[in-house]
C-alpha cells in the first residue's frame, strides 16, 4: 500500500547491477504503450516475414548462447541460462531458471547489436509471437529499443505468460515505435523461482493502415469537430460532474454557490441520463459546493466535505468546510453518510490509490483556516481513519491540489491548484507516503500563475508523461496565461519542461468577442483523455470570473502539437467542467462570472473521429470482472488497432487527477481480441472502467464497462516478486522536505476566493484587482462592471477600498458616483 519497488535501470547498465535503495515490493508489469493503431489483423506465419535471426536457437554462438541472443538480468538470484534438446519443433530451446531469488531478474534477449537486433520503423507496429513451457507465474515478454540518440534503453513489458506444462503460443502486438528508435530487442524474463523454456520466435510488421475514411458531416465537421448546445437545460447549478458506472452522470450542485439557497438549506443535485437527455433530481442532504470527490472501487462515489458557511459580507470571516462526508450509491441514486473527516476541507483533493483507499490533502477548515491534516479513506474498513493512522508532514497544499498517483505509488503535484498563488518552492513535487517526504520538482513555468490550470496525465497511463495548461492568479490578476508544461516521470530525476503554447481564439471583454492577442491564454481549463490517445482541451476566461475564451484543441502526445478545433459556443469559466461519455462524445457544463449567474445550457462536442464513418463494435465481453495480470478477451465487428480502459471522469474546477488511459496490449486471433492487463495496480487503481477498441482511424467503438478489481489483487501483488520495474524518479536532484512541526492550521486569507466583500452579496464577486486595461478610475471600474452584468451592488459597511460610492449614499456605481468629478 503507497510502496515502491526497487528501481530499474536500463537493460545495457544494469545486467548485475543492485538497487539504489530497498523498497517493499509491488508489482510493476507495466504494459506497453500503443498510441495510434495500424490495421489489427492476424499475425502473419512465420515463414512470410519472421524479422528474428536464429528464432529456434539452432545455430550456436560464441560462447555458451546460440547466434544472436544473449544473456541479461539484475539483482540477487541464483540461475542457469541453457540450451536444453527439449524444443517446441527443431532440436533445441531456451530455458532460463532462478533458483533462488532476493530481487531481480534473468532473461535471453536478441543480441544488441545491429547484425541481429531487427531493424523496426517508427509508428509501425509488430506482431510478436513465441512458443514457451513455464513452471513459474513470474515470467514475462520484455522489449528494449536502441534510441539513435540516447541508445540501449528499457522500453516495456507487453505479456504475462501464465504457467504451462505443455508448449503454449504466446503472442503479442507491440505498440507503436516510438521516435528516434531503429531497432528493437525483446524475449522472455523470469523474476520468480522456477523456470521458462522458449522456442521459435517471430515477428512480423502489422500491415499498412487501411484507407482514409469517408468524410460523414460537412469538411469543417470533419478536420474540427461540432459542438451542439442541448434543448434541455441542466436544472442544477453543478459544479462537480462525475460520470457513473451506469453511463449516466451525477452532477452536484449543493447551494451551486447561492447564498440565498444556502440559507434555505436547498441543497440540490441530478443525474443526467445521455441516452435520453433526462435529468433527475436527488435529495442531496449538505451544501456539497465546493467538495471532493473520488470514485470507489465498486462504483459508489465518495463525496468530502463541503461548504458550511459562507464568508461574512465585511471581509471578517471567509468560507468554512465542514467534517462530513457521504456516499453516493448509483444504484439506488442516494446518498449515505459515512464517519467524518479528521478536519473540515473546503476544495480538498482526492486521489485514488493502488489498493482502493483515497487521499485528500488541503481546503480550508471550519474556522476558514488552511487545513493541514492528510485524510485517508480506507477501502477495507471503509471509513475515513483516524488521524494517528495516517502518515502527517503538516503540509499547506492549498485548494484542490492536483495530486497524480505515479505508477510507483507515490504522488505527484502536479502545480494546478485553485485560487491565488502556488506553494512555496518550485510549485509542483513528489510526495512519498511511505517515506513522508516531499521532493521539489522544478521547471513548472511562473508557477504563481497556475491557479485553476488543468494537469492531466497524458495517454498512455504506461508513459507516465503529465501535461499541465494555462491558469492565472485570482490576487493579482493578470490576463490568463497560455504556457504549457510537460513532465516525463519515468525520468531520474524528472523536471518540466517547456511545452508548445496554447492556441489562441476569441474573447468576450464586455463589448463582444474579439481574437486574443499577446500572450493572452485562458484559466479555468477543462482538460479530457479521448479514447484515440488525444487530449481536448476547452472552455476557460482571460480574468477571474469575466471575460469567457472562445478556443478549444486537440492535444496529442505523439508530437506533442494542438490542433485548433471548434470551440464551444458557450462560455465555461468558473465552476464549468467537460467530460468523456462512454458513446466518445465530450459534454460541457456551467459557468458562474462574477455577477453570481449561471450557465444552465449543455454543450455536446462529437471529435472528428465520429464523424470518419462506421464505428466498430464490441460485440461481446467474456467477463466483465477483471483481476491485475489477466488477459481478458472481446469480440469485434471488424479489425481494430488498440484498445485501452479510461476511468471515467469525477471533474471539478479544472481539476480530475485520477483521469487515466491504459493502453491493453493485442493478442489477436481474427476477430476474437485478447488484451493483457497491466498488473500494476497503481497504473490502474481499482475500480469501473470503460473498454474503448479503436480502429486504425481512430474512431472508438462505444464504451463498455469492466470492473477491475482491488484490495485481493493488491495484497496478492505485495507478496509477489517485481518484474522490471522503471528506472523513473529515484534520482530526485530536488529540495527535501520532511515532516514539519504539528500545527492546526496554515493561515489563510478571507479573501481566499478573490473577491472584495465590501461590495454585493457573498457570490456576487467584485473582484479585488481589476484587469490592466482597467484604468483606475471609478468611472471605468463602474464601465466594466456594467459590461459584465454586476447590476446594482450594495456598499457593505463603511469602507470603499475601490472607490466605488463616491457619493456615500451605501450604493456602488450610482449615478452621482460616475458623473461626481
Amino acid at each position: 500500500m503507497f510502496s515502491r519497488p526497487a528501481p530499474k535501470f536500463s537493460r545495457s547498465a544494469l545486467k548485475f547491477r543492485r538497487p539504489l535503495r530497498p523498497r517493499r515490493r509491488t508489482a510493476l508489469l507495466a504494459v506497453g504503450a500503443l498510441t495510434s493503431g495500424l490495421l489489427l489483423i492476424a499475425p502473419q506465419p512465420a515463414s512470410a516475414a519472421n524479422l528474428v535471426k536464429n528464432p529456434g536457437f539452432e545455430t550456436a554462438g560464441t560462447g555458451d548462447m546460440p547466434y544472436c541472443w544473449e544473456k541479461s538480468g539484475w539483482g540477487d538470484n541464483d540461475f542457469t541460462f541453457s540450451t536444453v534438446a527439449d524444443a517446441h519443433s527443431g532440436s533445441k530451446a531456451m530455458k532460463v531458471e532462478l533458483t533462488r531469488r532476493t530481487e531481480g531478474d534473468r532473461k535471453a534477449l536478441i543480441t544488441e547489436s545491429a547484425e541481429c537486433a531487427p531493424v523496426v520503423s517508427v509508428g509501425k507496429q509488430y506482431d510478436l509471437g513465441l512458443w514457451y513451457k513455464s513452471t513459474t507465474p513470474d515470467t514475462s515478454l520484455t522489449l528494449f529499443r536502441h534510441d539513435t540518440t540516447a541508445g540501449w534503453q528499457y522500453w516495456t513489458d507487453l505479456k504475462t505468460l501464465p504457467i504451462s506444462g505443455s508448449w503454449t503460443e504466446a503472442t503479442v502486438r507491440t505498440p507503436e515505435v516510438p521516435a528516434g528508435t531503429d531497432r528493437i530487442t525483446w524475449g522472455v524474463s523470469v523474476y520468480g523461482t522456477g523456470s521458462a523454456t522458449t522456442d521459435d520466435y517471430t515477428m512480423d510488421q502489422v500491415a499498412d493502415p487501411i484507407p482514409d475514411p469517408v468524410c460523414t458531416g460537412t469538411a469543417e465537421e470533419c478536420a474540427n469537430g461540432k459542438w451542439d448546445v442541448l434543448p434541455t437545460q441542466n436544472p442544477v447549478r453543478s459544479m462537480h460532474s462525475v460520470v457513473l458506472n451506469n453511463g449516466k452522470v451525477l452532477l452536484i450542485a449543493g447551494s451551486g454557490n447561492s447564498e440565498e439557497m444556502f440559507n434555505a438549506g436547498t441543497f440540490t443535485s441530478a443525474v443526467y441520463d445521455p441516452v435520453n437527455g433526462t435529468y433527475k433530481q436527488i435529495p442531496t442532504p449538505k451544501d456539497m459546493f465546493c467538495a471532493g470527490h473520488v470514485q470507489l472501487q465498486d462504483g459508489r462515489v465518495l463525496v468530502m466535505s463541503g461548504n458550511k458557511g459562507f464568508p461574512s459580507a465585511d471581509g471578517t470571516i471567509g468560507y468554512q468546510g465542514y467534517k462530513d462526508s457521504y456516499i453516493f450509491d448509483p444504484v439506488t441514486e442516494t446518498y449515505s453518510k459515512t464517519n467524518d473527516m479528521n478536519d473540515g476541507h473546503w476544495y480538498p483533493s482526492a486521489t485514488i490509490l493502488g489498493n482502493g483507499d483515497v487521499i485528500s490533502f488541503g481546503g480550508l477548515k471550519e474556522d476558514s483556516t488552511g487545513s493541514v491534516t492528510a485524510e485517508r479513506w480506507s477501502a477495507a474498513e471503509n471509513k475515513w481513519l483516524p488521524l494517528w493512522q495516517v502518515n502527517q508532514t503538516w503540509s499547506y497544499w492549498g485548494l484542490y491540489p492536483s495530486m497524480v498517483l505515479m505508477q510507483d505509488g507515490r504522488l505527484f503535484y502536479t502545480g494546478s491548484h485553485t485560487f491565488g498563488n502556488n506553494i512555496p518552492g518550485t510549485g509542483s513535487a513528489i510526495y512519498d507516503y511511505d517515506a513522508n517526504t516531499t521532493t521539489e520538482v522544478p521547471g513548472l513555468q511562473r508557477k504563481d500563475e497556475r491557479d485553476q490550470s488543468a494537469s492531466v496525465l497524458l495517454p498512455p497511463a504506461q508513459d507516465q508523461k503529465v501535461l499541465t495548461i494555462g491558469g492565472g492568479n485570482i490576487d493579482s490578476n493578470p490576463d490568463a496565461n497560455r504556457l504549457t508544461d510537460i513532465i516525463d516521470l519515468k525520468s531520474a530525476n524528472p523536471a518540466y519542461v517547456a511545452g508548445p503554447p496554447l492556441p489562441q481564439g476569441t474573447v468576450d471583454l464586455g463589448n463582444g468577442k474579439i481574437p486574443q492577442t499577446g500572450n493572452q491564454g485562458k484559466m479555468y481549463v477543462s482538460a479530457v483523455l479521448l479514447p484515440d490517445g488525444k487530449v481536448l482541451e476547452s472552455g476557460g476566461a482571460l480574468h477571474n470570473r469575466a471575460n469567457p475564451v472562445y478556443e478549444s484543441s486537440i492535444f496529442d502526445p505523439a508530437t506533442e502539437t494542438f490542433d485548433p478545433v471548434a470551440a464551444d459556443p458557450e462560455a465555461r469559466g468558473y465552476h464549468s467542467s467537460a467530460f468523456l461519455l462512454p458513446d466518445g462524445r465530450v459534454m460541457a457544463t456551467g459557468d458562474n462570472p462574477g455577477n453570481g449567474s449561471w450557465n444552465h445550457n449543455v454543450s455536446i462536442y462529437t471529435p472528428p473521429y465520429l464523424l470518419k464513418g462506421a464505428r466498430p463494435t464490441i460485440t461481446s465481453v467474456i467477463d466483465n470482472e477483471w483481476t491485475y495480470g489477466d488477459t481478458q478477451r472481446i469480440t469485434v465487428d471488424r479489425p481494430i488497432a488498440k484498445a485501452e480502459l479510461i476511468r471515467p471522469a469525477a471533474v471539478t474546477h479544472s481539476s480530475d487527477p485520477n483521469q487515466r488511459f491504459v493502453d491493453l496490449p493485442l493478442s489477436v486471433d481474427g476477430n476474437n481480441v485478447d488484451l493483457n492487463v497491466t498488473s500494476n495496480p497503481n497504473l490502474a487503481p481499482p475500480g469501473w472502467y470503460m473498454l474503448f477498441a479503436v480502429d486504425a482511424n481512430g474512431v472508438p467503438s462505444v464504451a463498455k464497462w469492466v470492473h477491475l478489481q482491488g484490495p485481493s489483487a493488491m495484497a496478492a501483488a505485495e507478496d509477489t516478486p517485481s518484474a522490471h520495474e522503471h528506472s523513473f524518479a529515484d534520482s530526485l536532484e530536488g529540495k527535501v522536505k520532511k515532516p514539519g512541526k504539528k500545527r492546526a492550521s496554515a493561515k489563510v486569507s478571507t479573501t481566499v476566493a478573490g473577491c472584495d466583500r465590501h461590495y454585493g452579496s457573498v457570490n456576487v464577486c467584485v473582484p479585488t484587482v481589476f484587469p490592466d486595461e482597467v484604468k483606475k478610475t471609478t468611472a471605468a471600474r463602474c464601465a466594466w462592471l456594467k459590461e459584465n452584468d454586476y447590476g446594482r451592488l450594495k456598499v457593505n459597511g463603511k469602507d470603499d477600498p475601490l472607490r466605488l460610492d463616491r457619493n456615500k449614499d451605501g450604493v456602488a456605481c450610482g449615478k452621482g458616483d460616475v458623473t461626481r468629478r
